[in-house]
């Protein structure tokens, strides 16, 4: 069985968060690698640092020691301008806060996407991609005037706006009902089947861990394989 090469790799991470006068390690010598084309689901305690490992994956921050490296760039080695770069052609990344500028409507954020990664707007694919998504009659709404999984929803289509190779989501259905976060992470999975992403997502629900491929865990400052 041939192993895919590493599309991302965390090489010996560490990160500490200072408050006041006392330092909190969060992430100490993390190494993973994610596969092209994997899902992996990754859990772990409140605090245990798993958005800390979604904004290193994404360039968001960067770590106090150790490497964050996506295909061949070294993100650590770059400055927030080429991260930001990167990030916008590269990468797609779902917030639980959400990624919807509020004075935008659905597709205008999602052209605004597409503007950013450098391709050019393509308003008839950023309909498309809404529709695709289960909100095709919501892309002149206001972000206020959506539901929480609307919202989701929508959030996913600017996270896909780029054509990312590698799509990170942030627990994403953890302010939804059973319903809507079952309905958001069939978006998430239909999007890694059909695009061939690597996706790395982080949630408090078993169950849908459980719909990765591969299940990680993040405890006392690890990542191990579940």
């Amino acid at each position: 069985m041939t192993i895919a090469a590493p599309l991302v790799q965390l090489e010996q991470v560490s990160k500490t968060y200072r408050e006041g006068s006392a330092d909190h390690p969060v992430l100490r010598d993390v190494s993973l690698e994610l596969p092209r084309g994997q899902m992996a689901s990754l859990t772990g305690m409140s605090g245990s640092g798993k958005s800390t490992v979604i904004s290193l994956l994404a360039g968001l921050m960067r770590p106090d020691a150790g490497r964050v490296v996506l295909d061949g760039d070294v993100l650590t080695e770059l400055d927030d301008v080429a991260r930001a770069r990167l990030r916008a052609r590269r990468i797609g990344v779902v917030l639980q806060s959400g990624n919807l500028i509020p004075f935008l409507t659905a597709v205008q954020n999602v052209e605004l996407a597409m503007e950013l990664a450098g391709g050019g707007v393509d308003g008839e694919r950023a309909q498309a991609l809404l529709s695709e998504l289960g909100v095709g009659d919501r892309i002149h709404h206001l972000p206020r005037r959506l539901s929480g999984g609307q919202a989701q929803r929508v959030s996913v289509a600017v996270a896909l706006a780029n054509r990312p190779d590698l799509l990170l989501a942030d627990e994403v259905t953890g302010q939804l009902d059973s319903s809507n976060a079952e309905q958001v992470m069939d978006v998430i999975v239909d999007a890694w089947r059909r695009f061939g992403l690597t996706v790395l997502f982080v949630t408090h629900n078993d169950d849908l861990a459980a719909r990765a491929e591969r299940r990680l865990v993040l405890q006392d400052g690890e990542v191990r394989e579940r």
